[in-house]
C-alpha cells in the first residue's frame, strides 16, 4: 500500500463555517473546519479534509443516505413547486 503524504495544512487561524450541500431531492447544511489565512484574513479558505468530507456528503446525497446526512448535520427535503 502506497504512503500517502499528510494533509498540507495552510497557516492561520482555525475556524467552522456553514456550508451547504444540494441534491435533486436533498440539501444538507453543515459546519466544515476551514483556516483564515495568515496572509489574507478576509476569506476562510477549505483545506483538504473538509473538501473531502463535503464530497463524501454530496455522494451521500446523490445515493440518497439519509440516515449518514441525518447524523451529518441539518438535512432538509425539497419540495416540488
Amino acid at each position: 500500500m502506497p504512503h500517502e503524504k499528510p494533509d498540507f495544512q495552510i497557516p492561520g487561524q482555525r475556524v467552522r463555517i456553514p456550508r451547504w450541500v444540494f441534491g435533486e431531492r436533498y440539501i444538507v447544511q453543515v459546519e466544515v473546519d476551514a483556516v483564515l489565512p495568515d496572509e489574507d484574513p478576509t476569506e476562510p479558505c477549505l483545506e483538504p479534509a473538509a473538501l473531502r468530507h463535503l464530497d463524501q456528503l454530496q455522494r451521500w446525497i446523490n445515493e440518497g443516505r439519509i440516515e449518514e446526512l441525518e447524523k451529518a448535520g441539518a438535512l432538509y427535503v425539497r419540495k416540488s413547486a
